[in-house]
């Protein structure tokens, strides 16, 4: 068997990261073997370094740092890239002209994902940043598929738990039941599945305690990566 292509992964937040890195790593053996993965290196700088040119909007600063971490990734033999955070993708499109390497995108991962599964309307999760954005809308209308974004206080309150809680690894029972609230109003709403869409969401959230269908964009992301650096269909 061809080697695998090493996997480069731009990290952000701690907590997305290593569950993209964990899924990796453990299902890596469902298509190498025992024991197998591609070989991963992550570089991943301060979040609060993410977080400054975030709250000042500043994008092409946040893709300058992704761009940083590119560079090192490159330099010690990545053959591709991903990003396990969804709201620094808003700088993909600065990002990606400039990048020593390909990436895979995350929102098309999840697209493509809800294509397979025929799923029709998809209710968007994140944090405000990445729910006011364009990544999953523009990602989902070229793949003919609607969507609906949380309301504005939903928006603020998901923010806050991802922000304050989430990213610390901290999962309270009321962030849960604040969470399935949100995901029933879709359903009622319509919507057919829910996308995960902070790549902390899923150490709360799964098929197990969701009205709706979910899709888990962190570990999407993962077995993507995983199929892109063995060559698996």
């Amino acid at each position: 068997m061809t080697k695998p292509l090493h996997i480069g992964i731009v990290g952000c937040s701690a907590e997305g990261a290593s569950l993209c890195y964990r899924t990796i790593c453990a299902e890596g053996a469902q298509l190498l073997g025992a024991h197998a993965h591609p070989e991963i290196s992550m570089h991943t700088p301060s979040l609060a370094d993410y977080m400054r040119h975030i709250e000042e909007d500043d994008w092409q600063g946040v893709g300058d740092l992704m761009l940083a971490s590119a560079a090192k990734l490159a330099a010690c033999g990545a053959d591709f890239l991903i990003c396990p955070d969804n709201t620094i993708h808003q700088a993909f499109d600065y990002v990606q002209p400039r990048s020593p390497l390909p990436w895979l995108h995350i929102a098309e991962v999840v697209a493509d994902e809800a294509v397979r599964r025929s799923c029709k309307r998809l209710g968007l999760t994140g944090t405000r940043w990445l729910v006011e954005s364009d990544v999953y809308p523009q990602k989902l209308a070229a793949r003919g598929l609607a969507y609906l974004r949380p309301g504005d206080d939903e928006r603020e309150e998901m923010n806050r738990i991802i922000m304050d809680e989430l990213v610390y690894g901290v999962c309270k029972p009321e962030d849960i039941t604040y969470f399935q609230e949100v995901i029933a109003h879709m359903k009622a709403e319509g919507c057919d599945a829910v996308v995960l869409g902070c790549t902390e969401i899923p150490i709360i959230i799964s098929d197990a305690n969701s009205a709706l269908p979910t899709l888990d964009s962190t570990r999407l992301l993962a077995r993507a990566a995983l199929r892109r650096a063995t060559g698996a269909s």
